[in-house]
């Protein structure tokens, strides 16, 4: 059962509805909820289930703190009807500021998680310092102060949690308490050090990108822009981080489906919503050359894709999960509470009625123009949307979340070939470290192997429709691995066997992939049998047609060899409850004997299913070169021998 939400406004809102009204009940159910669920004096809020990895405590903690990120959002967009949010909050922070109180927190310097929190804390009292931040005595504003301070000076992961102490220190700074230049020194020159082209910024020093690129590490820049904007000194920082923001924008609003969902790909993925925290932070700022219609059509698309799947539910609980609750998508810092780092999400309220990324008339997606092919070359993606069935693909040759040349496992939720918007990778079962979608694997003993670490080669495009990308990776074999609750970035302690090294190369032009896939002639001795798993494809009513092919009524997948296939085999693994999605999945995978050396090609399709869907083909042209012809009759020539070899 749904939110019910107001009727929606085609005229201002032709793609989603959507209006401001719809952002604030979606609000207020979730902070009803909130109350609901409310320990005596406010300070936690207790949601219901199993506890998280961190504890009970944090998860109460954590369920106060991402509540009020959002309430100071309401707040601060319309101070006047939200009088009593401001008073519960207030109370509920007086209390557990409070050391003598027995409700009173985990402070940053007993658990680090809560340094994660107290950021939201300086945030939310930042937005309302009129409002929650006045309502406090000089007694529960001096311990809120000293229950800050305590990060001071403190450690953290060398990543995003580089702006929790930012946050923290500015808004103590604003309001007369201590503060280090030190710290900020050294937390902005990590931060800088994070920077890539095109506006991305890794998670850390390592090929570490995700959602975490968006809802992290450009929406606290512009929430400390907006505490430091009369400090002249700051000036250039805040202009670079608002156009290094536009154009992390430019790609990221490549990465919506039409139905709004966003690329399901990366950790914490049990924020959901939170993916629409860049393109609020670009209104938020005010200065972005995106058109505000379309930066509300990216927020609103997403926010009503989860709303429509019961996220949250009618009770306005955010549970761990996508769309349903599914508690393998938890991590291991995953908790009650967590989810409601949702509300990163709903920064557009804000912004009151009358701004005009409320006022605009939505604007289309890329998606929702035409179909596209984008080398995203931070990541090493190849976007492929495609507008007959409105979903976004990225082909992966840059992202594992490790660093070249280290033999970790693969992490699902990173090191697949592919990712889109209306699929999941496998993140439970045997086949979660047992590779079988999304992958190109050596067999050895029936275990396929991993390829993190590989060597990322360069993403180009060959003409307006059709890219290109290439990768080489060591094939390892992790040894006595076991699922683990961290399905984001886990390691492995015990041995890993080395096995070929194994080209890959990608040609993508819309639903297909030809994939060419080479293992080292060095390394003949070492090969045995070659595995391609297509995408995971899972629906409550999927098919498996003959061969490596599976269908559901919106989408199909496939796998077909193309060239340089002996001794083939291929078919559909079939799997319940192995991805956050609803139904059951179907994942197409073709084998063959390896044949060291030389190419051999597959084609993989993910889209619009059909009774018989056209394929491309692929052919020898002469010695290095290979002619593919696609589906609508253009054709590629190519020489991966080339492609391979490039970085």
């Amino acid at each position: 059962m749904t939110i019910a939400l107001p009727a929606e406004d085609p005229a201002i809102s032709p793609y989603t509805g959507w209006t401001r009204a719809h952002w604030t009940t979606v609000a207020d159910s979730i902070l009803d909820g909130a109350a609901r669920y409310a320990s005596p004096a406010g300070s936690l809020i207790c949601y219901p289930g199993e506890p998280g990895g961190l504890g009970r405590d944090i998860d109460r903690l954590e369920g106060f703190t991402r509540t009020f990120m959002l309430a100071s959002f309401r707040i601060a967009g319309d101070e006047k009807a939200t009088a009593h949010l401001a008073e519960r909050y207030a109370q509920g922070i007086a209390a557990g500021v409070d050391p003598r109180h027995p409700e009173r927190w985990l402070r940053p310097d007993e658990h680090d998680q809560a340094k994660v929190e107290a950021a939201a804390l300086a945030l939310g009292l930042h937005l309302t310092r009129d409002t929650v931040w006045a309502r406090l005595d000089a007694k529960a504003q001096q311990q809120t102060i000293d229950y800050l301070a305590t990060f001071i000076g403190a450690p953290y992961p060398p990543n995003n949690w580089a702006w929790f102490r930012i946050m923290v220190e500015q808004f103590l700074e604003s309001v007369g308490g201590p503060f280090s230049d030190a710290d900020r020194e050294q937390d902005f020159a990590l931060l800088d050090s994070f920077d890539r082209d095109g506006g991305w910024v890794a998670d850390g020093d390592g090929r570490n990108f995700d959602h975490y690129c968006g809802w992290a590490l450009p929406f606290y820049p512009v929430i400390w822009a907006d505490m430091v904007r009369d400090d002249p000194q700051h000036s250039s920082r805040i202009a670079r981080y608002a156009a290094r923001l536009d154009d992390y924008l430019d790609d990221a609003l490549h990465l919506i489906g039409a139905d709004g969902a966003p690329l399901l790909q990366g950790r914490s993925l049990t924020y959901r919503f939170a993916a629409a925290a860049p393109a609020w932070a670009a209104a938020f700022h005010g200065r972005s050359r995106h058109d505000p219609g379309l930066l509300r059509r990216a927020a609103s698309g997403q926010v009503r894709h989860f709303v429509e799947h019961d996220a949250p539910d009618a009770d306005g609980v955010l549970t761990l999960g996508w769309h349903h609750p599914w508690r393998p998508l938890a991590q291991t810092y995953s908790g009650l509470g967590s989810p409601y780092w949702a509300s990163k999400g709903m920064l557009g309220l804000a912004l009151p009625t009358e701004h005009p990324v409320w006022t605009a008339r939505e604007q289309p997606l890329p998606i929702d123009r035409r179909s596209f092919a984008r080398v995203i070359a931070a990541p090493g993606w190849l976007a492929i949307g495609t507008a007959d069935d409105g979903i976004v693909r990225v082909v992966n040759h840059g992202t594992d979340h490790r660093v070249e040349g280290t033999l970790h496992p693969d992490a699902p939720l990173y090191a697949k070939f592919g990712y889109s918007t209306a699929t999941s990778p496998v993140l439970d079962g045997a086949t979660a470290i047992a590779p079988v979608d999304g992958t190109v694997a050596l067999l050895r003993d029936g275990q396929p192997s991993h390829r993190s670490g590989f060597v990322a080669g360069r993403t180009a495009r060959l003409d307006d429709q059709t890219l290109i990308g290439s990768s080489t990776a060591r094939s390892h074999w992790p040894i006595g691995l076991r699922l683990a609750a961290d399905i984001g970035v886990g390691t492995h302690a015990g041995r890993t066997d080395e096995g070929p090294w194994i080209d890959t190369v990608s040609v993508v032009r819309g639903a297909w992939e030809v994939r060419f896939v080479r293992v080292r002639e060095a390394d003949a001795a070492a090969s045995g049998r070659l595995r391609v798993g297509g995408w995971a494809l899972t629906a409550p009513d999927s098919q498996v047609r003959e061969g490596a092919w599976a269908q559901s009524p919106r989408l199909a997948t496939r796998v077909i060899a193309l060239h340089g296939l002996k001794d083939v085999t291929e078919g559909v693994l079939l799997q319940d409850d192995v991805t956050p999605l609803n139904g059951r999945t179907a994942v197409p995978w073709i084998e063959t004997e390896a044949s060291p050396g030389d190419w051999q090609i597959v084609a993989v399709f993910l889209g619009a299913p059909a009774a018989a869907p056209p394929a491309p083909s692929a052919e020898a042209a002469g010695s290095p070169v290979f002619r593919i012809t696609w589906p609508d009759g253009e054709r590629t020539e190519m020489r991966p021998d080339e492609a391979a070899a490039l970085r």
